[in-house]
Formats: structure tokens, sequence, C-alpha cells
């Protein structure tokens, strides 16, 4: 989907997700000292403000205006500061090494510009810094629930530990999260990789 297809689907008074931060996230960031965030594919803005929140100096990146805007929006409610960019992640280049932490959650991209902007992500990683991937998985449209049906878009963790070379693999595992549907609740598959830069050695 392109940015107007996600400007329309933003497009309601009501946040198409939650406002509640990514489960995964919480879990892998706890006891990680705040410093500089980069999430890559904000969306709507609730993991960058849930960062925020923490103490996490953030710049929230989405080629959605109208996702970007509700973002806004949601970071003045909140009473929190989060610098916001517009930029199609095919093309965004972030500042490289520029970050402690760096998100990219549930970034689906056809292989190539996956590998592009993955590589790039990884790139922003400071020494000793940390990156947090989660999308669905690869096997999530024939075992689990909902998420996109293109297996074209999907991938596994094996597939993200070869988009970030140089960086050390803390995690690299499909995780499973339960939704709560009109029918009962369903187990979605994910998959997680969190992986940190090596620090220099002098």
């Amino acid at each position: 989907m392109d940015h107007l297809g996600w400007d329309e689907r933003y497009a309601v008074d009501e946040l198409v997700w939650t406002a509640e931060p990514n489960r995964f996230l919480v879990a892998e960031v706890e006891g990680l000292t705040p410093g500089r965030a980069l999430d890559l594919a904000c969306g709507e803005g609730r993991n960058a403000v849930w960062l925020a929140e923490r103490g996490w100096a953030v710049t929230g990146v989405d080629f959605s205006t109208v996702g970007l805007d509700k973002a806004r929006r949601l970071a003045d409610a909140r009473h929190v500061a989060v610098q916001w960019e517009r930029a199609d992640l095919t093309d965004y280049q972030p500042p490289a090494a520029g970050f402690e932490l760096v998100i990219v959650m549930y970034l689906h991209l056809a292989e190539a510009s996956r590998r592009i902007a993955f590589r790039r992500a990884a790139g922003a990683v400071a020494p000793g810094g940390t990156l947090l991937v989660v999308g669905h998985d690869i096997t999530n449209p024939n075992e689990g629930w909902g998420g996109p049906k293109d297996t074209t878009v999907l991938y596994g963790p094996d597939d993200v530990v070869a988009d970030v070379e140089g960086l050390d693999i803390v995690k690299a595992e499909r995780v499973r999260r339960p939704v709560r549907t009109d029918d009962g609740e369903r187990t979605a598959i994910d998959m997680l990789v969190r992986a940190i830069r090596p620090r220099r050695r002098d």
C-alpha cells in the first residue's frame, strides 16, 4: 500500500491501532538507558510517544501525512515532544550511528526495498545501541491470524538477520501474539529480531 492508501486508512477520527505501545517493544526496551531513538514507519505514533514518555529523544518517520498528524495530536495530548519526519523509507537515509535505539515495527515491503530499509535502519544504530524489528511472520497466513496475506512482503527472522549484517544478534525468533476478535481470541505469529552494534574498541 502506498502513502495515499495509508492516508485513506488513517483518515478516521479514532486511532486505527490502539494508543498503547507494542507489547514486544515494552518487553525488549526494559532496562535500556534512554537516549536517542528512531521509530521507522511510526504510523500514528503510539510507540514513539511511549518512548518519549520514558525519557527517550525520539524521531518518528512515516510516509503518511495523515498518520503523522494523528501522531502529533497524540504526542500533544500526552505532553511529550517528538520530532516527526515525513519520508518514504525506500528513500530515507537516517544519520549513520545516530541512535541508541532504532525500531521498525510491522514494515512490510517487497524484498528488495525491505533489504534497503533494514540495512539503513541497522546503519543508524550507534555503537552499543539496539535495533528492534517486529513484523508479521512469513508463516502467519497459513498458521496464524490476521496480517497481510501477500507472502511477497512477509519475512522471517532469518531474513532480517541477513539484512542487518554488522550487528550482533541477541534474539531472532517467532513469537505468538494473542488477538481479540469478534469470534474470540486468535493467535498471530510475528517475527522478532533484536540486535546490538558492538562498541568500538580503541
